[in-house]
This record gives structure tokens, sequence and C-alpha cells, in this order.
């Protein structure tokens, strides 16, 4: 059973929004940093945000001002709302969670890194 489920990927114009979704189940929910990273073809994987549950958001240069990060603690779900999106947006978006002091949590770099990985949402921008 997979323990990171996500939803809400799709294609959208340049400019427009999506709000992708991830559900923790089992140990998963146990996580105290859930977050997204992206891999897109050709290009490095980047973790694109992640919340620490006792307080504090991270994001990438790429996304800052136009991505926002929550996280519903009762349903150990974390949103990723993503507006004016543009072209380079365009990759798999995987939700990943774990355990965590929360400098690593939000020090960005590959703070994923180990981390339990969703199964990935497609995200496609186009112009």
């Amino acid at each position: 059973q997979a323990e990171l489920v996500e939803s809400g990927g799709g294609s959208v114009q340049a400019g427009g929004s999506l709000r992708l979704s991830c559900a923790a189940s089992g140990h998963a929910r146990s996580s105290n940093c859930m977050g997204w990273f992206r891999q897109a073809p050709g290009k490095e994987r980047e973790g694109v945000a992640a919340i620490w549950t006792g307080g504090g958001t991270y994001y990438s240069d790429s996304v800052k001002g136009r991505f926002t990060i929550s996280q519903d603690k009762t349903t150990m779900t974390v949103y990723l709302q993503m507006n004016s999106l543009k072209l380079e947006d365009t990759a798999m978006y995987y939700c990943a969670a774990d355990r965590t002091s929360a400098a690593t949590c939000l020090g960005g770099g590959y703070w994923y890194s180990g981390f339990r990985w969703g199964q990935g949402t497609q995200v496609t921008v186009s112009s």
C-alpha cells in the first residue's frame, strides 16, 4: 500500500494554476517534514517546497512567490498551490515525507534525500 499518494497534476496553459495534493498514510503519517520535488527530462531533480510540522516552509528560488505549500495536520495531507505557472515548471512532481530536523527540512538542497516518495503526478505547462 502506497504511503504517499499524489493527485492534482494535469495540463495547463502558461500563467494558469494547479493545486497538488499528497495524502500520507501508514508510517508516513509520523513525518514531520513533507514537501515536493520535481524531475523534468534532462534536468536535475529539484526540491521545490517543504513544510515542517513544527512551523516553517522552504521554497526554491525558482518557485518563490508563485507556489505555496500548506498542510492539514489532521489528515497529514500536504498541498502545493501553483500559480503563474511557466513552461519551465513542466515536470513530474513527487511528494516526499519523513522525519528529520527542521534544519534539514527547511535548508533547501536535497532535503528530500532518503525520504519516502509518492508515485508522482505530471504537471505540463503549455504556451
